[in-house]
């Protein structure tokens, strides 16, 4: 994201926490160059390179959303008063009707924080508003995505490029590297990068494997903050109401590949992302991950241990599992680059059987040239 592509008021908001005087009587262009002065970026450079300016940036974006001087007119059947403020220009809060919170996510309150906590705490326990039939509980996502910043911003200060290639609406598909990691982080930097950069934000449904949907407590976790289960169904659904839904086309091998192979992109399953993009007219959207190789670098396989991994959960396809270096995540630096969408060839039909892994070679090769590329611009991983 550029300086130029703020709004005034997030360029305002960024103004202030630089203590840039005369700030209000500026025009945007003015804003823009003095900003331009004072962050680490040239003019067109990255917006905001510490932490806090980014999060002020995301704050005032997210407020710009909500309407504080009204509040909601949702009452409960018991006659409970809402107390959230609205969406600009409707009548109801984020949770009641005010927008689309399975496809958008725009905090209730306008802005993320602990201290919104016991406001939303309170209408989780009196069930004031209702989750999608996948699972999704905005509430309990915006807490979650409140936590996963901390990682975002301070710990691996994700860097993102491209943002402007993802669709604002309609069916979309985001086809990302899938990194060697004792934990998906890929999957949870890849969601918060589109809730934080885009414009509008959209709210990615990210696909997982068995581990994440037959564990007890994990699995109502991972359905409440807006994961999906790795089944043709549940993506099909998904696609076909209209939603942004994410996949990792190289499953589970890559997700436990060695050291030695990190950012070597794996062979894309069968394709059948490319199908059900086509089926449903999705533009699929590459994109390249730098960072989740390196966060957990695995010393080598182990098929004891897979065995060991499949007797407490029979349907997890995996036949090696990796024995990582070390137990904390390392402060690996992240880059994300989302690349221009490739639309459907002949939307609402499938594609036959060879074009259909064109394509799927396709986008597998612009992921790793634009892999290579980015590790060759890189400095240190740290």
């Amino acid at each position: 994201m550029t300086l130029s592509s703020l709004t005034k008021k997030e360029l305002l908001e960024l103004a202030r926490h630089h203590g840039i005087k005369g700030r209000s009587r500026m025009t945007k262009a003015e804003l823009v160059s003095a900003l331009s002065e004072v962050t680490s970026g040239p003019p067109d450079g990255p917006a905001a390179t510490d932490p806090e300016a980014r999060r002020a940036a995301l704050a005032a974006r997210l407020d710009s959303f909500v309407d504080h001087a009204r509040t909601c007119n949702w009452r409960s059947v018991e006659g409970h008063p809402c107390g959230l403020p609205t969406i600009r220009k409707h009548h109801r809060c984020a949770l009641h009707g005010g927008i689309d919170n399975v496809d958008l996510a725009i905090p209730a309150t306008g802005h993320l924080g602990f201290d919104t906590w016991p406001v939303l705490l309170r209408h989780v326990w009196l069930a004031t508003y209702d989750v999608d039939p996948m699972g999704l509980d905005p509430v309990v996502a915006e807490m979650v995505w409140h936590l996963v910043n901390y990682l975002y911003f301070e710990y691996f200060r994700v860097e993102v490029e491209g943002i402007e290639n993802i669709p604002t609406t309609g069916p979309v598909l985001l086809a990302a590297n899938h990194g060697g990691a004792a934990l998906p982080y890929d999957a949870a930097m890849l969601t918060v990068a589109v809730c934080n950069e885009m414009p509008v934000p959209r709210r990615p449904r990210v696909m997982a494997t068995e581990v994440f949907n037959a564990t007890p407590t994990l699995s109502h976790l991972y359905r409440k903050i807006g994961g999906v289960y790795a089944s043709r169904a549940d993506a099909e659904f998904l696609l076909r109401e209209g939603r942004m839904l994410g996949v990792f086309p190289e499953g589970v091998r890559a997700f436990q590949k060695p050291f030695t192979q990190a950012y070597q992109v794996q062979r894309f399953g069968r394709g059948g992302f490319i199908t059900m993009a086509e089926r449903y007219g999705a533009p699929v959207v590459p994109v390249a991950i730098v960072g989740s190789d390196e966060v957990h670098p695995a010393v080598f396989s182990s098929q004891l241990l897979a065995r060991l991994v499949r007797m407490v959960w029979p349907s997890q396809r995996v036949e090696e599992m990796a024995v990582y270096l070390n137990l904390i995540p390392l402060p690996i630096r992240w880059r994300l680059r989302f690349l221009p969408p490739i639309q459907p060839s002949h939307g609402g039909i499938d594609p036959d059987p060879l074009e259909m892994l064109e394509r799927t070679e396709e986008v597998r090769s612009l992921i790793q040239e634009n892999l290579d590329e980015m590790l060759e611009q890189r400095g240190s991983a740290i």
